[in-house]
């Protein structure tokens, strides 16, 4: 059988030949990887109901986001919980703009966008504001919890629980018919590697390096 080709395996391919930076190579590879499982992408239901509406996952999402600025200002870098704030904040500012760059990369049209049902999920580098792959949110929700359970899962379990959020807008998304499967599933990777890379790092958090004298001891502290 002729083996399946899929653009993200190419750019795989080229990023090694070309010698990128392992890091940013390996949250690629994350990120494109389940692209490359032949039969995952097909079109579900519409749904926008209920828990799926899509006001819910705005709450989220924008929930998150102010949750992990307020946080980082408010406790500032001296403690271990401003710490993982800041490196949050990292992770997601990182991610997203990786994953902006490969949504006008790939320019992958949308399940609602494309042809009629069944859809077609092979529609790569089509341009014109196309940008399915990978899913923004999915990478934003990912890479903002997944630095809480690398820093306190072993010890408060509970925390794993964080993980139950990109899995809900995950599905979400793909109920709403904005994103494919395999855009998901590489938001997920995408957000989870970057923030796994970040928080390994010893110089991380980075942003919080470049902030003031009174954030970095947290507004909390500071007045």
């Amino acid at each position: 059988m002729r083996k399946q080709w899929c653009a993200p395996c190419a750019l795989r391919a080229g990023c090694a030949a070309h010698g990128a930076p392992r890091g940013l190579l390996l949250v690629l590879l994350l990120a494109a990887t389940p692209v490359c499982r032949a039969g995952i992408d097909h079109l579900v239901p519409y749904d926008d109901s209920g828990i799926w509406k899509r006001s819910n996952q705005e709450i989220v999402e924008y929930g998150l986001i102010a949750a992990e600025v307020g946080g980082a200002l408010w406790e500032g870098g001296e403690t271990r919980l401003g710490r993982t704030f800041w490196t949050s904040i990292d992770s997601s500012v990182a991610a997203g703009l990786v994953a902006q760059l490969m949504k006008v990369t790939f320019s992958r049209v949308r399940p609602r966008d494309s042809s009629p049902p069944p859809g077609d999920p092979n529609l790569w580098f089509q341009g014109h504001g196309n940008q399915s792959f990978p899913s923004g949110e999915v990478t934003a929700v990912s890479s903002i919890v997944t630095p809480f359970m690398l820093e306190y899962g072993h010890e408060y379990p509970a925390v794993y629980a964080l993980g139950l959020l990109p899995v809900y807008d995950a599905v979400a998304r793909v109920k709403a018919q904005a994103h494919w499967q395999t855009d998901v599933l590489a938001g997920f990777a995408l957000g989870t590697g970057t923030a796994w890379l970040i928080h390994r790092s010893p110089n991380s958090p980075f942003i919080l390096q470049v902030m003031p004298h009174f954030i970095y001891v947290g507004i909390g502290k500071s007045f």
